[in-house]
C-alpha cells in the first residue's frame, strides 16, 4: 500500500502542493474555527467519529455560506 502510494507520488510530483493548497485550508480552517487544536477522545473508532463530526459541521457551514440559509432550510425539510 504505500509502494503503491510512493509511486504514485513519485509520477506526478506536484501533485502533493496542489493537495496541500486544498486540504490544509480545510483542516487549518477547522482547527482555528473549532479550537480542535487536539482530539478530545482516544481510540480509532471515537478519533474517526470525532473528526466526522468536526467535517460535518464544516460542511454544513460551508453549504450555508454558498447558498444560504432558506435553501438549505429548504433542502432539509423535504
Amino acid at each position: 500500500m504505500l509502494d503503491e502510494m510512493e509511486r504514485r507520488f513519485e509520477a506526478m510530483p506536484d501533485a502533493m502542493a496542489v493537495r496541500r493548497c486544498t486540504v490544509e485550508y480545510v483542516f487549518g480552517t477547522i482547527k482555528g474555527w473549532m479550537g480542535a487544536t487536539r482530539f478530545r477522545t482516544h481510540g480509532h473508532k471515537n478519533v474517526a467519529t470525532e473528526a466526522s463530526l468536526a467535517i460535518l459541521a464544516y460542511n454544513i457551514k460551508r453549504a450555508i455560506a454558498v447558498a444560504g440559509v432558506g435553501p438549505i432550510l429548504e433542502a432539509i425539510r423535504v
